[in-house]
């Protein structure tokens, strides 16, 4: 069965006051799309790099309260910052409070300025990926003696394109993928994931495609749907959060309809 098309939208929290977030996400929430993710940092990406900035999990916590129809999520939670059976407590809290409107984004981590200043080990790509690994299962143990339970198997997505290991994780563990790179490259690792998910014996194509989008779906939507991408996410930064080109893409779906 084809997965339907959904948009997303990345409302980075950086350079604003918290109420110009509040009512971003009220807005994307009124334009129609489909995901409200935020990421999980400590500091902005970009711009000034000492400007204001929000931490991820409680915030989504009043989101799950703002919002009635939005799955909400980051994009992606970084695994090394919480243990994982508090991160599993956390997302089950999380998804209750939203009445199951969850997604558990996740991924190794990268950002090497948020591990010097909190304290936490860097290690190296290897390193990082290996505890992604590990963390998945304890998180899924976690749920499942949890009380109550989740409201239902909360989905998971695996930000990462590491071929050898991170694909292998995501064909074990995700259900949804998302890409970084052109469309040439999306095709190929797609490629490679489906037969990561042969040999863990799981049908790799019933992992949703998702990647970002930066350009009008004029301009890229055809050749993405072709790749098998059906979450497209556009990001929007503080202080004004311009949502114009969610429109745009939130208008493109529709007219698939």
């Amino acid at each position: 069965m084809t997965k339907p098309v959904r948009i997303g939208v990345q409302l980075q929290p950086q350079h604003a006051d918290y109420p110009q977030i509040r009512d971003a996400v009220r807005r994307a929430e009124d334009i129609g799309v489909d995901v409200i993710f935020n990421w999980d940092h400590f500091f902005p990406l970009y711009g000034d790099p000492d400007g204001k900035h929000f931490e991820c999990w409680t915030m989504l916590g009043a989101w799950a309260e703002q919002t009635s129809r939005v799955q909400i999520g980051a994009l992606v939670t970084c695994n090394s910052y919480r243990n994982p059976d508090l991160l599993a407590d956390m997302a089950r809290t999380v998804d209750h409070i939203s009445g199951g409107r969850l997604i558990l984004g996740i991924g190794a981590g990268w950002f090497e300025r948020d591990y010097d200043e909190f304290g936490y080990e860097f290690g190296t790509a290897g390193s990082r990926i290996a505890a992604l690994g590990e963390a998945l299962p304890r998180i899924k143990a976690r749920w499942a003696a949890s009380n109550p339970l989740p409201t239902r198997d909360i989905p998971i997505l695996i930000g990462g394109g590491g071929e050898r290991k991170t694909l292998r994780i995501v064909a074990e563990h995700a259900d949804v993928w998302h890409s970084f790179g052109d469309v040439e490259t999306l095709r190929r690792k797609s490629a490679i994931l489906d037969q990561h998910g042969a040999d863990v014996g799981r049908d790799a194509s019933q992992i949703e495609r998702s990647v970002a989008v930066s350009a009008p779906p004029a301009e890229v939507a055809d050749a993405l749907v072709d790749a098998g991408v059906t979450l497209f996410t556009v990001s929007a930064s503080g202080p004004d959060y311009d949502l114009s080109l969610v429109e745009q893409w939130v208008a493109w779906r529709d007219s698939r309809a």
